[in-house]
């Protein structure tokens, strides 16, 4: 944060000083991207360099927020801590979950019932998959997957066309 800062001060960096949220969209994307690949390379070197990368991005974005008096990378840090504890509560509570399976599904169940108190009347996340920012293959495959999901946890019908399957075989 104080490399960051330093950056973003009088006296600092003048590129680094006019960076926004905005701007900095490209290279969170392409830092996201970098990451994956050193992942498909199995580059344990390459990963730490770019996981550092991302982590920058995150840090860069706190620091603006920070400046903006809106929020700092503690807020950042302490958002996605308690959002973990809340969605483990086979590890932080007394649920049980024995697989991995579960989890997913208790994730999921949990997610859900966050994001249908929004106070804001946005359309819940879990219902659009993934944000409209994401390429159009990428929400598709997140919507098949939460569906897959779902299905698989007996909380949803099953599909007309999946019960009648057997009537066209025939």
């Amino acid at each position: 944060m104080a490399l960051i800062a330093r950056l973003r001060a009088p006296g600092g960096c003048p590129w680094d000083r006019e960076q926004t949220h905005a701007s900095l969209k490209p290279m969170l994307i392409e830092e996201a991207y970098e990451v994956l690949e050193a992942i498909d390379e199995g580059d344990d070197a390459e990963l730490a360099g770019e996981l550092g990368d991302l982590l920058l991005q995150v840090v860069f974005h706190s620091q603006i927020a920070s400046e903006e008096k809106r929020f700092t990378v503690a807020d950042v840090v302490a958002r996605v801590s308690e959002k973990m504890v809340r969605r483990h509560p086979h590890v932080f509570a007394d649920d049980k979950a024995n697989t991995s399976g579960e989890v997913l599904r208790s994730w999921e169940a949990i997610k859900e019932a966050e994001n249908a108190r929004r106070p804001d009347g946005r359309t819940p996340r879990c219902w659009t998959a993934c944000p409209p920012a994401c390429p159009r293959s990428w929400r598709l495959y997140q919507m098949t997957t939460k569906v897959s999901r779902v299905a698989s946890s007996g909380r949803m019908p099953r599909a007309p066309w999946l019960s009648s399957r057997k009537r066209c075989a025939s």
